[in-house]
């Protein structure tokens, strides 16, 4: 996985077509299922901080929006062309029966929000699309999430990172917040997939015990 030594060993050209090609693939692909979008996203704004590097921050936010809308359009159409019911027979190592009805219960219950806050959960991020298209859910609607969740959700870590570069003690710190920052959303996505999952007056049934 590259990381932000990694990056500043590549020329621009080259930094460019590893984050946007591993944006593409993670928002659109199953195997992007563990790539590290964020901490790639926020180390790609550091590099872009360091002139020498020749990387150029609005190109690189221009080429990470473009392919994180189209990395969850592919993963909509991917979904829509399977369909639900092929998802719920898959048994694979990554897209199992549980995380299908796990994230068709999170889609359904949020809809638009669920593709919007999908961008900040590293492990949803890959699924909301392909059951946003397998579910139904109407091309407008997606397109929407598709659109507002990743402005929200590219610039803010890339610019974070490109504002960190300038204050010396957050740059050899950064990476570590932002590991955390991944850690702690993607253990607030699985509390909010777990509620949502639960069947309604779970719990509340031990009177008359």
């Amino acid at each position: 996985m590259p990381d932000l030594a990694d990056l500043d060993a590549l020329g621009a050209a080259a930094v460019y077509l590893v984050v946007i090609g591993f944006v593409f693939v993670e928002c659109g692909l199953l195997v992007g299922f563990f790539l590290p979008g964020d901490t790639l996203l926020f180390a790609a704004g550091l590099v872009a901080a360091d002139a020498i590097r020749g990387v150029e921050v609005g190109w690189l936010l221009t080429g990470v929006l473009a392919a994180a809308v189209a990395g969850e359009t592919l993963g909509y159409l991917i979904g829509a062309r399977m369909g639900l019911p092929m998802l719920r027979r898959h048994r694979g190592r990554v897209l199992t029966p549980e995380r299908v009805a796990r994230a068709e219960a999170f889609t359904d219950r949020y809809g638009v929000l669920a593709i919007i806050s999908a961008r900040w959960i590293p492990w949803v991020r890959t699924f909301a699309p392909l059951l946003a298209g397998a579910t139904g859910m109407t091309w407008p609607k997606f397109l929407l999430g598709n659109v507002v969740g990743a402005l929200c959700w590219a610039p803010t870590l890339v610019l974070t990172g490109y504002l960190a570069a300038s204050l010396p003690w957050l740059r050899h710190t950064a990476l570590a917040v932002a590991v955390v920052a991944v850690a702690a959303m993607t253990l607030i996505g699985g509390i909010r997939w777990w509620r949502a999952r639960r069947p309604e007056g779970h719990g509340l049934e031990t009177d008359g015990r």
